[in-house]
């Protein structure tokens, strides 16, 4: 299974995406905990993915390709795997099909949308901040990352839909209920 987990910042995709390595037996890679540890590490790479974190933008198109492609190049990804945070919009879909074809792998399988309010969303964010500390979860930052993710990503929706393999699951309710309506649809 090679699927790309869709949704707003908050929305539950690297909740979810963990239930399903569990479920699935493949690794999730998260773009936004690749891109937090090189912030933290303060290389190069995470110093300019830093800036755009803190105004709340998207992180530049080439920072992250030289992620992912390594990663998706690991053994354990070869068998399959859940993309988190990666594509974020038509460009980097078109550039992480050309990377599974240098792979010799086949393109992506499904597409989930986790689809959540922007009123939730900035619900959930602002309650993650206050639990964990997290300096770029302020209302005015999620709500201008509200804004990026939805004009970045609605080409996005398309691209997958218009190839049928995008799915769309509601992502709100118990954490239990959301995986039931999320494993449903990858059947």
């Amino acid at each position: 299974m090679r699927l790309v987990l869709l949704g707003a910042p908050g929305s539950g995709k690297g909740t979810q995406g963990e239930k399903l390595v569990a479920h699935f037996g493949i690794p999730k890679i998260s773009t936004g905990d690749a891109l937090r540890a090189a912030v933290k590490a303060k290389t190069p790479l995470g110093m300019t993915a830093k800036a755009a974190m803190d105004a709340g933008d998207l992180v530049a198109n080439e920072v992250v390709y030289g992620i992912v492609e390594d990663r998706l190049a690991e053994d354990d990804a070869k068998k399959g795997f859940i993309l988190d945070g990666f594509p974020r919009n038509l460009a980097q879909a078109q550039v992480l099909d050309d990377m599974l074809k240098r792979q010799g792998a086949a393109g992506i399988g499904k597409a989930l949308h986790l689809h959540v309010t922007d009123e939730e969303i900035v619900k959930r964010l602002l309650d993650r901040a206050q639990k964990e500390g997290r300096a770029d979860d302020t209302e005015p930052v999620i709500r201008h990352r509200i804004e990026v993710y939805n004009a970045e990503t609605s080409p996005l929706l398309d691209f997958y839909g218009k190839q049928g393999k995008l799915v769309k699951v509601e992502g709100v309710g118990t954490l239990d209920e959301i995986f039931q309506r999320i494993v449903a649809v990858l059947k």
